[in-house]
């Protein structure tokens, strides 16, 4: 491989890490990069997978106290086994049906137009939510109910669509339903472990014949890079989201989704 391969590498896996924890989808903006890098085919998709390996890493390693805690606890701690009943169920809806839709979404909805139609409608929705949601009534994480767990979890399936954004859905879907921003946020976190494995799993499992020795230096490469930049990431995140709403995440959204719009139909 050579250098620029590695460079390419680099890039992606900055942007993997950097976008996979907001609201601005990561599927959508490797898509993009990766078509303008000229990094695409079989072992493009295989460096994808390996890529978000590392940035679900990253919130694993964050959240390690909270998920030991949980799970060491699930037996006698009613407020654990709340904590993992509802990521259990936030976890099914979006599970099931990309099992079965899986591969109509890859062959017919991963295309540039298509994400930049997803920015948009994202960032509109974002603007909504955030103009009428009303008051919280789920304070932490550990406040929410098996319903809200539910709701975020039908949002989540939204996030099937390139552009949409995993995070997005769901931090949304959960502000809408009532939970606090900190802890919308931090649910989406929680949630994108079990979510994000059971996909990287199963796509793994598709493409092991795609591995060879000569890609393991760039899949390196992508994998740490990916794997630093989400833990800077989600530490600012968590620190913003304290203080601000999305809505500047609405707006690139929307602004890059037309320049998107905009280039293609050139």
């Amino acid at each position: 491989m050579d250098l620029l391969t590695w460079l390419k590498a680099f890039v992606l896996g900055v942007v993997e890490g950097a976008t996979e924890f907001i609201p601005v989808s990561s599927t959508g903006h490797l898509i993009l990069v990766g078509e303008w890098l000229a990094f695409e085919g079989d072992a493009a998709v295989t460096f994808s997978i390996v890529i978000q390996l590392g940035a679900i890493l990253a919130v694993l390693w964050l959240e390690r106290l909270k998920v030991i805690r949980s799970l060491a606890g699930w037996r006698d701690d009613p407020v654990a086994r709340r904590f993992l009943l509802n990521l259990a169920i936030a976890f099914v809806p979006a599970a099931t049906l990309g099992f079965f839709i899986h591969d109509f979404i890859t062959e017919r909805l991963f295309d540039p137009v298509v994400v930049a139609v997803s920015l948009v409608a994202g960032g509109v929705a974002i603007l909504a939510i955030e103009r009428w949601h009303g008051p919280a009534t789920s304070s932490t994480v550990d406040d929410l109910t098996p319903c809200q767990a539910l709701g975020v979890g039908l949002a989540q399936t939204l996030s099937l669509i390139p552009g949409v954004s995993r995070s997005g859905a769901t931090i949304m879907g959960a502000l809408g339903l009532g939970v606090s921003r900190v802890a919308a946020t931090e649910f989406s976190f929680f949630l994108a472990i079990p979510i994000m494995f059971a996909a990287t799993g199963y796509e793994l499992l598709g493409n092991l014949d795609l591995f060879s020795p000569e890609l393991v230096p760039v899949f390196a490469i992508g994998f740490l890079v990916s794997f630093a930049s989400a833990l800077l990431v989600v530490k600012a995140f968590l620190r913003f989201v304290k203080r601000h709403t999305f809505v500047a995440f609405a707006w690139y959204r929307i602004v890059f989704g037309m320049v998107l719009l905009w280039f293609y139909a050139r």
